[in-house]
């Protein structure tokens, strides 16, 4: 999935409570599983130019980068964020941890050839999906349509039951993103 869709689902699914101290774990929790794929991406079309092309189908299977990338959608390592959290009754690492863990939960059935090894340092063993959010070899053209309604649905039912206007021009971010997001795909990608 992409990131603001993850971001949207997890404040859908456990951010509910219109509370700085729920939303921002929960929304930081999504996010930081992919923060490593756009520091890659910054890296190589910022700094290095590779193209695109390259950029998806090369770079982003070089050993070190799908190591840090493993290492940000690990299970392992946010079972022991979530223990830790628990032990010293962390509400804040509760939420971000199970955020993350939320995070994978979406990721896992949504990536073909480009799947996460989600029980790395364990395993190298990735789940290569028949579905993939994004490529239309495997129905990508289908799940794409259905995540952007899953967001809209998701940003639309968040702005209804949040009442803080902090946390709804977060929903108007999330959904902004996303949508610039679409925008620069067309642009750029198609």
């Amino acid at each position: 999935m992409n990131t603001p869709a993850h971001i949207a689902l997890n404040l859908l699914c456990i951010g509910r409570k219109d509370s700085p101290s729920v939303l921002l774990p929960v929304a930081l929790g999504a996010l930081l599983p992919d923060v490593p794929i756009f520091i890659f991406y910054g890296v190589e079309k910022l700094v290095f130019g590779v193209p695109e092309s390259v950029i998806w189908s090369q770079s982003y299977y070089q050993p070190g980068w799908q190591t840090v990338i493993a290492l940000s959608h690990s299970l392992p390592l946010m079972l022991l964020g979530l223990g830790l959290s628990l032990w010293r009754r962390s509400h804040l690492g509760l939420l971000l941890f199970s955020s993350m863990m939320l995070h994978v939960a979406g990721d896992l059935p949504l990536h073909h050839d480009d799947a996460h090894r989600h029980f790395f340092p364990l395993s190298n063993w990735r789940f290569m999906s028949p579905v993939s959010y994004w490529d239309p070899r495997y129905y990508g053209d289908i799940f794409g349509v259905i995540e952007a309604i899953a967001v809209l649905v998701s940003c639309g039912w968040l702005w209804r039951i949040y009442q803080s206007k902090l946390s709804r021009a977060g929903v108007l971010l999330i959904g902004g993103i996303y949508i610039a997001y679409l925008i620069y795909v067309v642009l750029v990608w198609v």
